[in-house]
Parts: structure tokens; sequence; C-alpha cells
């Protein structure tokens, strides 16, 4: 999945209120009060529910420009990155980019019938978050 979207927001006003939600993530987490420097390369375990939890390792951060994560299950791995190129100073052009890898024959069936649902689901609900972002401005 790939989404190429121009926000009315400054790059760094983005990038800041999405790593204010990975350390709210991480805190709530691990109960750990990172500052965004500690970030790169912090692995963490967060749990969905009593049966579901993933292993989440932040990848690649750079300040007002990418950040890149894996989510980890028993089932499959998602690598998802954003990157944040100004147009000028008060707009930004945001691309993102998600892939997944499924662990098992019968998982990869499972996940390529679901798959265009969920995608279009997940594509939706992303450009909903990129609006509050932008309307939060």
């Amino acid at each position: 999945m790939e989404i190429v979207k121009k926000l009315n927001v400054p790059a760094t006003y983005f990038y800041d209120k999405v790593i204010e939600s990975i350390l709210f993530d991480v805190n709530r987490s691990t109960g750990k009060k990172l500052k965004p420097m500690q970030l790169n390369n912090f692995e963490y375990v967060k749990e969905f529910s009593k049966n579901s939890r993933a292993k989440i390792k932040i990848e690649k951060l750079v300040e007002n420009e990418t950040y890149a994560y894996r989510t980890s299950t028993v089932k499959n791995e998602y690598f998802a990155q954003y990157t944040v190129k100004p147009v000028d100073e008060k707009s930004c052009e945001v691309h993102y980019t998600e892939k997944m890898e499924s662990f098992g024959t019968l998982q990869k069936m499972n996940d390529a019938i679901v798959g265009v649902l969920i995608g279009f689901l997940k594509k939706r609900q992303f450009k909903k978050m990129l609006q509050q972002i932008e309307s939060s401005y």
C-alpha cells in the first residue's frame, strides 16, 4: 500500500504529531517515558488483547523527514514508513508505504482474500488520520 498526500501543515508539525503518537504508544505499552532521540532502533512489545501481541521495532528515525517501523507477529510482519517532504513553509507532502509478509501458506491465502477489503479500509482510515492532523493545526 502506498499513499501520497499533500497537507496544509508544515513538515515539522506533521512529524511532531507522529512522534507524539509514538511516544504515547511506547509509554502505554512499556511504562517508559522516552525522548524522541531515544526512539531510533527502540523495540517493544505491544499487547492488543490477551491473545494478540506484536513486537514493534522503530527502524529509522530522521528528524522532520522519516519514520519507519516493523511490526512482527506470529502470523505476519508489517513494514511501514512515513517520509515527509516540505513543499513550502506552510505545507508538506506525506509519503506512506506499507508492506506485509505473511508466514505460512494458509495465512498467505487468507491475507490475499481479506487483503483487498482491509486495504481499502486502511487507506480510508489513514487518510482520515491525515485530515485530523491537518485540522488540528
